[in-house]
């Protein structure tokens, strides 16, 4: 057949299947988008293209322009072939350095599709507002490739809807503009291996105003005490505020609800209308009246239809909700047993399923699904933002989602939580701490508890009263991804800085949770996340996150469980189990995922230790427990996990739950202990008596008293482990040679979990770079690559390290290794061949340093600082002197780990507990002077005067370090690590004791 013949054949048949495809008089002449015919390249940003991308390496699709006889269009068509087992497809993205395109003129847009009959779905996305096609907006629908050869896909704007489960920025105002549009997407169909043909993208028709104008109201939820008075606001607005072409007319009437028209209210019906000419942004207002009785009774609501002519309605009819009076819960002066008791004996069992559930924000869109679930909690994972990432924004977000769980019966709260675990480090300008290694290193309790208060402080100020922290795993292995997130390998050390618990919550009672500045704090990841085994994980590419911790039962109550016991005792809220499996030696069981451990979540945490707090479950982890999805949850539940993080799968963990009560699978008693016990902590925050955000602390979020404590704390954590001659501290005369790639990088500096869940390089937030701390104390010289020359100054400074990564994605073997890179090397042997030179490492765990540290004179553990760069500059110029001492063993090879103190067989490249000092006089003196040490020691220990015996050990270790030098062997480091763990524990006397035998080994 001809090809004239098949395009007419074609036409014929799409206009037959497709009556609007025939262009009416008035409609604009169709707008190419894409003709496939070279003029759009392969390309990416900020250039405009067509890309593919893909969940991995395996799911982007194959592309090509291709000539076909049968094109609908020109002479080529974009063809390809595909094979996703996650998810793939490919963009076109205009070029983001070009004004985006206007496409508010058309009814939709319309394609070729060559179909497979094969009933797949495929989804077409387009890109709406923003900065470009990668930060843009996204709508979304689909169609069915249920026919076989050409037709023409014709997709009206009307059908587009917000994407709920992805937005590249979070989301830019939920309102499809179509004034500015950067291209589009579409996802290809899972589970097919195929191929599939596209032609001629284009706009067609002529938008009406039901598509330009759209009426809106002032919120879905409008909350009044009984007896009061509703006001719901009618807007009318148009795409490009240009008045009304035609009139808009809206009639409202209230019918349905829970409440009693004429008991609980009076009937109000009518007509607003918005003539021909009205302004965009026009406003009327509908007023209902409530009736005061004298029942105590749950929220009642009003829903008030609207039937919109002339314009898109509302996407949701707007409820106005009698708030619920009179009944016990509701009493702020009864005890929080009686109320939790009461509010439990009235919930259904749907209820109930929905207090146990945890969606992810994006999930959830505008929120209607809190209210039709009656969720009780949502959460940021990492990186999910409000647009703009600012805390007004975040708190009118949650504030919006608060306003939800109103229109409840009984109008419980919702408990909205972020990973805040060194600072509020999802919000762009908040303050930035230290990562936990950090701040183990600084053997501060009382800064530990400093920090945290900060954290609460900017955490709450956004609304937000809950942060899953802090992380009371104990690494035993540093090519763990997570070790950063440790505050050491020893379970003491751990234990000495759960001050930060305070510093989140207030009092161990919980009486200061209420407060504006405080937050419920989270212990995790029970139990034995730390310890899990190189090479036993099985997610993904991780080789040891989420992976098995094999121990006695000995070992995990010493390391692993010691520091829970700690958190109970200072009042922990909640408590996360561990992705990881944990196999007990001895037992019987082998390893047996944590969320399915009920010995040790009922047992030992709720049972032995007497948590009354509740367990949140990890980020779908539900999913990682053996059999069907009834065994996930019921497993888990049963194990004593009282609220699950379902983030896109809240639908189907609830409705599970329910069945499951109805089937007797899982106890009605053990679903009624888990929501009083949630309810519990609600209470206790307050939130039933001011569920939405107190911003009155906003204004202290990044401010200069919050940032003192930061950088007093990256000034704190800095472990100075060589010092030969005394470069450290640098003078402020001196000419000093700056060059490494962490020296002026904001984002290595404060690593993962910061702004995004895997953190970036670059500046991504506000703060100071070690760099920029340095300009302000001395005469400093930058070469990124040391590239500029070398001669001339009398010292170097090199920062290299790592880049940013957070979870098993860090993992070494996962694309990680513990070696600095081939840049990071050549700057530090050029910079130490010229002059005399300190380097400083900033990653979150040791870097392998041993084969250049004979030609380094000063070595320097950064860690992860976070934001305040000017703490580092301040040990570097002697404002402060080093203090910190190492959390972690440092190795002399990847294959000693893993290493820690305590073991057997013990040779580090520097022991745990090792940190000299800058400070103007080291101690002096001998064998006869560490025994006098000793003596006061262990007097100070029967005395329990813990800072005393503290202070003497600190000063025995100084005089050691000062023998030692360069020199550790494997019989100085052993009882040197064993010193330090033995002064953790109080056992000072001990301690020096133990150093005494280093100090004769030197």
């Amino acid at each position: 057949m001809p090809r004239t013949a098949l395009l007419v054949s074609a036409a014929l048949l799409a206009a037959f299947l497709s009556p609007t495809v025939s262009r009416a008089a008035d409609d604009p002449a169709p707008v190419p988008v894409d003709r496939f015919e070279g003029e759009v390249p392969f390309a990416n940003q900020p250039a405009e293209g067509i890309f593919t991308w893909g969940g991995d390496s395996d799911d982007p699709p194959t592309l090509r322009l291709g000539p076909r006889d049968d094109a609908p269009e020109g002479e080529k068509v974009l063809t390809g072939t595909y094979d996703i087992s996650g998810y793939g497809g490919f963009t076109h993205d205009f070029a983001a350095n070009e004004p985006a395109h206007d496409w508010s003129a058309h009814k939709g847009i319309r394609f070729w599709w060559e179909g497979r009959n094969n009933g797949k779905k495929v989804a077409f996305e387009i890109k709406d507002g923003g900065a470009n096609g990668e930060a843009s907006e996204l709508w979304t629908t689909s169609f069915t490739d249920d026919f076989s050869g050409w037709k023409q896909v014709e997709i009206p704007f009307t059908d587009f809807v917000y994407r709920t489960d992805y937005q590249p920025v979070g989301g830019i105002d939920h309102v499809l503009g179509l004034t500015q549009m950067w291209g589009y997407a579409v996802t290809l169909p899972v589970g097919v291996k195929d191929q599939f043909a596209m032609d001629d993208v284009e706009l067609y028709g002529k938008a009406d105003q039901s598509l330009r104008a759209t009426v809106t109201t002032d919120g879905a939820v409008h909350p009044v005490e009984e007896g009061g008075t509703a006001t719901v606001k009618v807007t009318v607005a148009t795409t490009g505020s240009v008045p009304l072409d035609d009139p808009v007319t809206v009639a409202y009437e209230t019918t349905g609800g829970s409440a009693d028209p004429g008991r609980d209210y009076t009937p109000v019906s009518g007509t607003l209308t918005f003539p021909a000419g009205t302004a965009s942004g026009a406003t009327r207002t509908v007023r209902v009246a409530t009736l005061r009785d004298k029942a105590a009774e749950p929220a009642e609501t009003i829903p008030l239809k609207l039937t919109v002519t002339g314009a898109k309605a509302p996407a949701e009819t707007p409820q106005v909700v009698v708030d619920a009076h009179g009944l016990p819960y509701l009493d702020a002066k009864l005890p929080v047993k009686k109320r939790v008791a009461d509010l439990v004996s009235r919930m259904s069992l749907e209820e109930k399923a929905g207090q146990m559930t945890q969606a992810e924000r994006g999930a959830v869109g505008e929120g209607g699904d809190v209210t039709a679930y009656n969720l009780g909690s949502l959460l940021s994972g990492g990186g999910s933002t409000p647009t703009p990432n600012t805390a007004d924004a975040w708190a009118k977000m949650i504030d919006g989602f608060q306003l939800r769980a109103q229109a409840t019966r009984f109008q419980i709260p919702l408990i909205y939580g972020v990973d805040a675990v060194h600072g509020h480090n999802n919000l762009v300008g908040a303050t930035i701490m230290p990562h936990n290694t950090g701040i183990g290193a600084t053997r501060d309790p009382q800064l530990a508890q400093k920090t945290g208060a900060v954290t609460a402080s900017e955490v709450r100020a956004t609304g937000i009263p809950w942060d899953f922290a802090p992380c009371l795993c104990v690494t035993r292995d540093e090519r763990w991804g997570r070790s950063y997130e440790s505050f050491g390998e020893d379970p003491a050390l751990v234990q000495d800085m759960e001050t930060v618990i305070q510093g989140l919550q207030g009092a161990p009672n919980g009486k200061d949770l209420k407060d504006d500045d405080k937050v419920l704090a989270t212990a995790k990841h029970f139990v034995g996340d730390g310890g899990t085994e190189y090479g036993s994980s099985t997610t993904g590419t991780y080789t040891i996150d989420q992976g098995v911790t094999k121990v006695t039962r000995q070992q995990l109550e010493a390391i692993h469980l010691a520091p829970y016991e700690t958190a109970v005792d200072r009042g922990i809220g909640s408590v996360m189990p561990s992705y990881s499996s944990l196999d007990i030696l001895g037992d019987g069981q082998g390893p047996v995922k944590m969320h399915a451990r009920a010995d040790m979540i009922n047992g030992v945490l709720k049972g032995r230790m007497g948590f009354d707090g509740f367990v949140i479950s990890d980020w779908n982890a539900i999913d990682q427990l053996p059999g069907d999805y009834a065994a996930h949850v019921g497993t888990a539940v049963n194990a004593g996990v009282d609220m699950m993080m379902v983030p896109y799968s809240y639908k189907d963990f609830s409705a599970m739950l329910i069945d499951l009560v109805k089937a007797g699978k899982v106890g009605e008693k053990r679903v009624d202990d888990a929501v009083s016990r949630i309810l519990t902590e609600k209470f206790e925050l307050g939130l039933f008596e001011k569920p939405y955000a107190d911003t009155g602390n906003a204004s202290q979020i990044g401010s200069a008293a919050h940032r003192a404590v930061a950088r007093q704390a990256a000034a704190e954590s800095q472990v100075l482990l060589k010092n030969t001659g005394g470069v450290l501290p640098l003078k402020k005369n001196q000419k000093v040679y700056v060059a490494g790639s962490n020296a002026d990088d904001l984002g290595n500096q404060t690593g993962g979990w910061t702004v995004t869940w895997q953190g970036a390089s670059g500046t991504h937030t506000q703060g100071t770079t070690v760099l920029d701390g340095m300009r302000k104390d001395g005469d400093v010289t930058y070469s990124k690559d040391a590239s500029a020359p070398t001669t001339g100054y009398d010292v170097g400074v090199v920062v290299v390290g790592e880049t940013p990564y957070a979870e098993g994605v860090g993992d070494v073997g996962n694309g990680h290794d513990l070696q600095l890179s081939a840049a990071d090397q050549a700057a530090v042997d050029k910079v130490c061949a010229a002059m005399k030179c300190a380097v400083l490492i900033v990653s979150g765990r040791p870097q392998l340093i041993g084969d250049r540290l004979g030609g380094i004179d000063a070595l320097v553990a950064s860690w992860l600082p976070g934001t305040e760069g000017d703490g580092v500059a301040d040990v570097l110029y002697g404002k402060r002197p080093f203090t910190g001492q190492l959390p972690v063993t440092w190795p002399k090879s990847e294959a000693q780990l893993p290493i820690n103190v305590g073991d057997a067989s013990y040779d580090p490249q520097f022991p745990y507990g090792w940190g000299l000092t800058t400070l103007t006089k080291v101690p002096e003196g001998g064998t006869v002077t560490l025994k006098a040490l000793a003596v006061a020691a262990a007097v100070a220990e029967k005395a329990g005067a813990d800072k005393a015996g503290r202070a003497l050990v600190t000063k025995a270790r100084l005089i050691v370090q000062q023998k030692v030098g360069t020199g550790i062997t494997a019989a100085v480091a052993k009882p040197f690590a064993d010193a330090d763990h033995l002064s953790l524990t109080g056992r000072y006397g001990a301690a020096v004791e133990k150093l005494i035998a280093a100090y004769r080994a030197a």
